[in-house]
């Protein structure tokens, strides 16, 4: 076996080095938002595959605390737009103003042009305002009076929506579902965390102050740029992909579904399965790492069928139950 070239070494270097600043982002996270460990994660994984992270969860469990402690953990600059009725595609991704010294037009870019967008309760803007973000979320540009304006790098958008309110919502279309790489669920803390909850806020923290809580930068675009690097000679046998594909096929013969996984979404299984590999310190995929991603990357693009969800199926009990049939490579 050949020695590794200098090159090779160092990149292998910063890849561990990128690898061990994003593992402590767990515990810098953890000084602002207790108990979310899974979330955290995803939104890792969602950065390292260039994708995007749709968060579910009722009002007052972190989201947008999530968000931003991610943010200043990372290093990254970070926007927050709360989607409404009334929001035109233009708030989200900038538009041509005239100048009156000038008499020229200029382009004012929106909050879109940052490293991560929480786009706040986005099934409650109209079709038409969250169509503007799919280009963006797509392409990585925004297009403005014919002209492509190319987004910052990394680029995320971090959307939420309430799992409990539907009325004055415009559910997400399966097609803008689909951009979406992962669906985190953020559950409600156990006893033991709301405690640590109330006792922290009792004892002086402060949300809006994320600096004051101790939380400092651990990692940057330039670990992030290191990591997909390794991420991307990750080894993904033939065995691994066909078990990713007899997944995705089987959620489009169950009985319980309309819609079954596209597939966009068996690439991003494998993707995320990719990602989470080497975040857990291996440089192959194995099933168990498909297994672990494959509820956050596949529970919304399938369609439950109208009589299912009446019968109290989920689609998180289906994709459970497909993982349970579809044989595992040995």
């Amino acid at each position: 076996m050949m020695a590794p070239t200098t090159d090779s070494a160092g990149n292998t270097e910063d890849a561990a080095a990128a690898r061990a600043s994003l593992e402590t982002l767990r515990t810098e996270i953890a000084k602002a938002v207790v108990g979310q460990d899974p979330a955290v994660t995803g939104l890792v994984v969602a950065l390292l595959c260039r994708g995007h992270v749709l968060l579910e969860g009722v009002p007052g469990v972190a989201k947008t605390l999530l968000v931003r402690a991610l943010a200043s953990a990372l290093e990254l600059d970070t926007k927050r737009v709360q989607f409404t009725p009334d929001l035109m595609p233009s708030d989200v991704t900038g538009s041509l103003v005239y100048d009156t010294r000038t008499a020229e037009f200029s382009f004012q870019p929106g909050p879109v042009f940052t490293n991560l967008l929480l786009a706040d309760e986005i099934n409650r803007t109209p079709p038409k305002t969250q169509s503007s973000l799919l280009e963006a979320m797509e392409e990585r540009q925004v297009t403005v009076d014919g002209t492509p304006r190319p987004l910052p790098e990394p680029f995320l958008v971090a959307a939420t929506q309430n799992p409990v309110e539907y009325e004055g919502t415009y559910p997400l279309p399966e097609a803008q579902l689909d951009r979406f790489l992962l669906k985190l669920t953020i559950p409600l803390p156990s006893r033991e965390d709301e405690i640590d909850v109330l006792t922290r806020h009792a004892s002086g923290f402060d949300p809006r102050d994320l600096h004051a809580a101790g939380l400092r930068p651990v990692a940057g675009p330039a670990d992030l740029e290191a990591a997909r690097a390794a991420v991307a000679q990750t080894t993904v046998s033939a065995e691994i992909t066909a078990y990713v594909v007899d997944i995705c096929r089987a959620t489009r013969q169950s009985p319980s579904l309309t819609l079954g996984v596209s597939p966009r979404g068996a690439t991003a299984l494998l993707a995320a399965a990719r990602a989470w590999a080497w975040l857990t310190g291996r440089d192959y995929v194995t099933p168990d790492d498909v297994k672990a991603l494959a509820l956050p990357a596949l529970r919304h693009r399938v369609q439950l069928r109208p009589e299912a969800e009446m019968e109290g199926v989920t689609a998180d009990s289906v994709i459970n139950s497909v993982l349970a049939q579809v044989p595992v490579p040995r």
